[in-house]
């Protein structure tokens, strides 16, 4: 059964891929390691910030590292890619975050957007915001970042999810960011 579930996961992310064009993911890549073939993707968001999947081993690693990034946000609980990143000169922020469906602490969000800030004052630097599958923690965590910087709740859920298909913004999720948000404003962060 699990076999089947993923490659049905496959055939549909291929589908989505082949509707949006080569343009939207800059890197997808399979890799044999010690766990067998792991994949990752990433999409561009906007020009200098993506979301993803794991990355999982140094062979996606190095594709993350062509395509350009400086900076990645880890949200994933399982893996921290810290080591993967060093010889690429990579900075990374392991925030680990359980996909557990809970709301998430303000200083969760904090942390990844203060991140991206300091790295987007530099104008070559492009962040990748992952978790394993960037389906809902990298995609919260992406939403915090938009919203920081101005956007509107609902315009940067519907540029997410157009350039992203398959994220799914979970409503306790959702409440969180806006939680961050509102505490931001009273603090005057």
């Amino acid at each position: 059964m699990k076999k089947e579930m993923v490659a049905a996961r496959l055939r549909a992310f291929e589908q989505w891929q082949a509707r949006l064009g080569p343009a939207t993911l800059v890197v997808k890549s399979t890799a044999t390691s010690k766990y067998g073939n792991v994949s990752m993707d990433m999409t561009w968001i906007t020009g200098r910030l993506a979301l993803g999947g794991g990355i999982w081993n140094p062979e996606n690693m190095a594709a993350v590292a062509r395509a350009g990034i400086t900076h990645i946000i880890d949200m994933q609980i399982e893996f921290d890619d810290t080591p993967l990143a060093e010889p690429h000169g990579i900075e990374v922020l392991w925030n680990p975050t359980d996909d557990d469906f809970q709301p998430k602490a303000p200083e969760l969000f904090q942390r990844g957007v203060e991140f991206s800030e300091r790295a987007l004052q530099n104008e070559k630097a492009r962040v990748f915001v992952h978790c394993a599958a960037g389906v809902h923690r990298a995609a919260m965590m992406t939403l915090a970042i938009l919203c920081s910087d101005g956007w509107d709740m609902q315009d940067a859920m519907q540029t997410i999810t157009s350039r992203r298909p398959v994220v799914d913004f979970a409503d306790v999720y959702v409440e969180s960011v806006e939680k961050f948000l509102g505490e931001q404003v009273r603090t005057g962060d």
